[in-house]
């Protein structure tokens, strides 16, 4: 009777277990609470790994390095040591920043070294190959960050991605068919890339299966040593040169050298009182972001029914507005120094655009005015805050996913193909999708237009909400529709994230609908404004952060729409 009763004991201590654990796990669109700290990502490990260093006293900045590292282990589609990104940052201080650690052009870099005798793009070389390599910043961003406003030692930052690359982890089915296509894409061009995602060089991994990465954990204790000298100088630079050398590449030792990550400031804006902090140049996102909630003001959207027809129709003519703007005026600021941005940015030229929608009728994007370049869908973002209240947005990518799926020989790490966000051929714009506008064009040292747009929503002096997506150019209009769903229909994070999306971006002149989610009443309507409809079957994964001050309750959820992704808090 004693060992029944311990036997039904011990399933029911189990069970009340589990059901604890669940109560504080996302349940689809029930965020995830936590009272002193909070770190969702795209990669349930790596959100842990941020988790633990707050709780072992690090700061926002401590956990977003963490976190950052862990994903390039876990998250080899997008998270990197080999690309680069951007991060926002307000601390309860008061101190609102940005660093820009955007990749770079190589020193012999052409604005024309895409194009054959025709002028036309060889190959699609912009994006495939080891010319579509640019040089990585991710580490010097990082490093930067750190040195700014991080709190414990570099080199505890990096210690929870070294375990995770020195004795694995289980390959969830998400990773084991990504590691598929980038062997598939590698082939026998590249062997290192064999080496790392093929067992034995020869065998596909499977869903639970121990992934190790021994070259990638030396490459990381390197740079834990050694910080962004770890990264850019001694062997991992030599091994990096090396290769470059080896395949026609052109990044030298002097690229590597010369790479410095930027500190400066976001693009501030404000809407309905609330200030919002977003992604300066070259990112494209905190000023498109400003600009169409500045035009969005205008209308009373909480009277309107949250993605109604005609709801749609608003947003839809605000995007169409800012990425025609995107397109004209955004590129690298150190090549641009003219950009307007304090117009872009201006309630004023708001108004002026807002005179010009019709209220149940349809713009139309012309094809001689601009366009846009194509971005890839596969970024990673992620949203930290700690135990005061500081808070970080970073978004990070490799551009395609797996980047251009070259892993550097001996260093266990992808490389970018990131070139391919550059205007490949000058003066040629075109409805088709190619862009050819000034401030984009290809030159040593200069680095690429992006779509990026790591946010932070402040009311008050104090962030309340951190977001951010990947998804290449819908990145902005994916965090734009989450801001209003928070502030204007007073959604919870996770129903903010989960809602449907949609995305326009000027040119192609269609409105893309996530496939399922609305309704064919409404789709029907939205047509009859003149708009034309396209669909996919799902818009970013975007990773956010709400802080409730009043009850001192976090927030946090990850999209659904991410494999692996997950809100860890404590």
């Amino acid at each position: 009777m004693l060992k029944r009763t311990m036997y039904f004991g011990m399933i029911f201590f189990v069970l009340s277990t589990l059901l604890l654990q669940l109560s504080f796990a996302q349940s689809g669109r029930i965020p995830v609470r936590a009272k002193e700290g909070m770190v969702v990502s795209s990669h349930h490990l790596a959100s842990q790994a941020g988790r633990d260093i707050l709780k072992q006293g690090g700061n926002a900045i401590d956990a977003a390095i963490a976190t950052a590292f862990a994903l390039a282990v876990v998250h080899p589609s997008a998270g990197n040591i080999g690309g680069g990104g951007f991060m926002v940052y307000h601390g309860i201080d008061g101190t609102v920043t940005a660093f820009n650690f955007r990749e770079k052009a190589p020193l012999a870099s052409t604005e024309t070294m895409y194009l054959d005798e025709n002028g036309d793009v060889k190959n699609r070389s912009n994006h495939i190959g080891i010319l579509a390599v640019s040089v990585p910043g991710t580490v010097a961003g990082l490093h930067l960050a750190h040195e700014r406003l991080g709190n414990k030692s570099w080199q505890e930052l990096l210690t929870p991605a070294i375990k995770l690359a020195e004795d694995g982890f289980q390959i969830s089915y998400g990773l084991s068919r990504g590691m598929r296509r980038v062997s598939n894409r590698a082939q026998d061009k590249f062997p290192s890339t064999l080496k790392v995602f093929m067992k034995n060089g020869g065998e596909n991994y499977e869903a639970g299966d121990t992934w190790r990465q021994t070259d990638l954990a030396a490459t990381l204790k390197r740079i834990q040593e050694n910080g962004k000298d770890g990264f850019y100088q001694g062997k991992t630079a030599e091994l990096i040169v090396k290769f470059m050398k080896e395949n026609d590449g052109i990044i030298t030792k002097e690229d590597l050298e010369k790479y410095q990550a930027k500190e400066q400031k976001p693009i501030h804006g404000t809407y309905r009182g609330y200030d919002i902090y977003a992604m300066s140049p070259p990112s494209s996102g905190g000023i498109a972001l400003v600009e169409m909630l500045n035009i969005l003001e205008g209308y009373n959207l909480k009277k309107i029914e949250h993605n109604s027809a005609h709801y749609l129709h608003l947003l839809t003519e605000a995007m169409r507005r800012a990425f025609s703007d995107r397109a004209q005026y955004i590129g690298d600021p150190d090549f641009n120094p003219n950009m307007p941005i304090a117009k872009l940015t201006s309630k004023e030229y708001a108004a002026e655009l807002r005179e010009d929608i019709q209220m149940y009728q349809a713009s139309k994007s012309k094809a001689e005015v601009f366009n846009q370049i194509s971005e890839s869908m596969e970024t990673t973002h992620f949203s930290v805050v700690d135990k005061d209240g500081n808070t970080v947005s970073l978004t990070y990518t490799l551009e395609f996913g797996y980047g251009s799926g070259i892993v550097v020989e001996g260093a266990g790490f992808l490389l970018n193909n990131e070139m391919g966000d550059f205007n490949a051929i000058p003066g040629r714009t075109d409805s088709t999708g190619i862009i050819g506008t000034t401030p984009n064009l290809i030159a040593p040292e200069k680095r690429m237009l992006s779509s990026m747009t790591p946010t932070i929503v402040a009311k008050d002096g104090k962030p309340i909400l951190a977001i951010g997506s990947p998804g290449g150019r819908t990145i902005i209009n994916t965090v734009l529709q989450v801001v209003l769903n928070v502030i204007d229909h007073e959604m919870n994070i996770a129903m903010a994230i989960e809602s449907e999306r949609i995305h326009h971006q000027w040119l192609p002149d269609v409105t893309r609908f996530e496939r399922y989610g609305f309704s064919p009443d409404t789709k029907k309507m939205f047509e009859m404004y003149g708009h034309r409809i396209g669909y996919r079957g799902s818009q970013g994964s975007a990773m956010g952060i709400y802080i409730d001050w009043e009850n001192g309750v976090i927030y946090g959820a990850a999209d659904t729409r991410s494999y692996d992704g997950a809100a860890v808090g404590y």
